[in-house]
């Protein structure tokens, strides 16, 4: 018997087993949020499965995404990420990521968590849309721009409301698996 996935994976190997494991599952970790924050920067303006096929090249380039070491990239650092075909070599991203890791690191020490933070948006409990079909998910809600205003008022590069919006469904804080799709009442 086959399952009934959200239409955006099905076909493709890797984005069903993305789809079936991770995607929409709640994320509460510190070191999770960072990977999916990067990841989807580098998303921004290119499909989700171009990260996702380069996403072991990113976890070795960006040092498995250790904010702490990320925070404090130098130039040789960039330049040398720059010249890494495994990854998405776009300089204003690059720069984003290292930005973005300082950023990240102020969010936990006024926090105590990044998760604290982000998650203080749905007082920690997701929120699980109703939605019949792809056609009706939204690319951004009054929550993803409320939430992108913060980040970039916080010092965040690349976290326009469609890109918080991605975040927020990869990481759980909406469930936007269709009615239909097995993982809708799973996660």
């Amino acid at each position: 018997m086959t399952k009934n996935r959200c239409t955006w994976c099905v076909g493709n190997p890797l984005y069903e087993a993305y789809h079936d494991k991770e995607w929409g599952v709640p994320v509460y970790d510190d070191d999770t949020l960072f990977e999916f924050l990067i990841l989807e920067t580098f998303q921004a303006g290119l499909s989700w499965i171009t990260v996702l096929k380069k996403r072991e090249n990113f976890r070795n380039a960006f040092d498995n995404f250790d904010y702490l070491k990320v925070a404090n990239y130098n130039q040789k650092k960039i330049d040398s990420l720059l010249q890494d075909a495994g990854i998405i070599r776009n300089k204003l991203k690059v720069k984003a990521t290292i930005t973005n890791a300082q950023a990240f690191i102020k969010i936990q020490e006024e926090f105590g968590s990044f998760s604290k933070y982000i998650w203080g948006f749905t007082d920690g409990k997701p929120i699980k849309n109703a939605f019949k079909d792809l056609k009706d998910v939204p690319a951004n809600t009054a929550l993803s721009d409320t939430i992108s205003k913060d980040l970039k008022k916080r010092g965040f590069k690349f976290v326009g409301t469609t890109v918080v919006y991605a975040h927020m469904q990869a990481t759980g804080m909406v469930n936007d698996h269709t009615t239909d799709c097995f993982r809708y009442n799973e996660v």
